[in-house]
């Protein structure tokens, strides 16, 4: 049984609050491999040689205008030849903890995350699958601090209170984490929003001034070098990006099997095709053969085998 660093139950803790942060799911030794391969891969992605990147002045897809970046997408695509990332991301700590948290057994997890997205309209689905990764980097842009908007990321802003009622009681299917690997404060949370509509000042500054730095119980996630905060999707959070303070966090999700097939397309909208690709199968470790199955049948299902779809509009 893990527990965060307040020594609570991590399953409890992130019901109760919305989020929960723990420690100790990067090794000693692991660390120091995660910042080089980082290093390497920031470097690829501000000199322009990799392409999947995420540009200020833009939250959501598709990264086209820009050059100062913020985020680094595809980490395990096999052209990186990173293999840091993928042994990270099936290690035992981390396997462990995402297990716990979705009340699963190890053989039922799958990669993304995701919500049943059965029955929500496409706005939604949209707004949902443009938060929606697998694992990516989130770093300082070296020219411009950059906001982004007070969201939750299956329920849009404009989403009127009886639909968000409905949205906020779909089952979850997955998790979400940012694990630092340098000091980070970047987000932002409102604690016990994630199982609620939003109160009216709430609902006017998501709508009216999304990028305020005045919203009512708002709480600044502060992270030590190693240290991982899991949020539910549907807590109220934003990020602000700080191009003075270095930063290096990995991004990442996994789901299980229990959601079903329906949650196929806002996962594979990224284009994932690469995952089929006699390389990227041969760097998977063990641990996540398994679940990387998982992923295919949930896409044989949903008759995507080519692991990518158009982008839901």
């Amino acid at each position: 049984m893990l527990t965060d660093i307040n020594n609570v139950p991590i399953d409890e803790a992130l019901k109760k609050d919305g989020y929960v942060i723990v420690d100790n799911l990067i090794t000693e030794e692991q660390l120091p491999k995660l910042k080089d391969a980082c290093e390497r891969v920031i470097n690829k992605a501000r000199n322009g040689e990799w392409k999947h990147r995420r540009l200020v002045g833009t939250q959501f897809p598709p990264w086209t205008e820009g050059d100062d970046v913020w985020g680094v997408q595809h980490l395990l695509h096999p052209d990186l030849k990173e293999t840091a990332f993928m042994e990270w991301y099936g290690s035992e700590a981390l396997l462990a903890a995402v297990s716990q948290l979705l009340h699963t057994k190890r053989d039922d997890l799958q990669f993304g995350k995701g919500k049943q997205d059965e029955g929500v309209d496409r706005i939604t689905q949209r707004h949902s699958a443009d938060c929606l990764e697998l694992f990516n980097l989130l770093i300082n842009p070296q020219e411009h601090d950059f906001d982004l908007t007070w969201h939750r990321d299956a329920v849009p802003a404009e989403t009127a209170q009886d639909k968000e009622e409905e949205l906020l009681a779909i089952p979850h299917y997955g998790t979400q984490w940012n694990t630092a690997l340098y000091e980070d404060d970047c987000l932002y949370v409102v604690p016990n929003s994630h199982r609620r509509v939003r109160t009216p000042e709430e609902r006017d500054i998501t709508i009216n001034d999304p990028k305020s730095h005045n919203m009512p119980g708002q709480l600044r996630v502060a992270l030590k070098p190693g240290q991982t905060v899991f949020y539910d999707n549907n807590i109220l959070h934003r990020a602000a990006y700080f191009s003075s303070k270095k930063r290096a966090t990995l991004h990442a999700s996994m789901g299980t099997i229990e959601g079903g097939h329906h949650r196929a397309k806002t996962v594979f909208q990224h284009g994932l095709d690469w995952m089929n690709t006699d390389a990227f199968k041969a760097s998977l470790p063990d641990s996540l053969k398994t679940p990387f199955d998982n992923t295919q049948a949930m896409a044989a299902r949903a008759g995507l085998d080519k692991l990518e779809t158009k982008p839901i509009h």
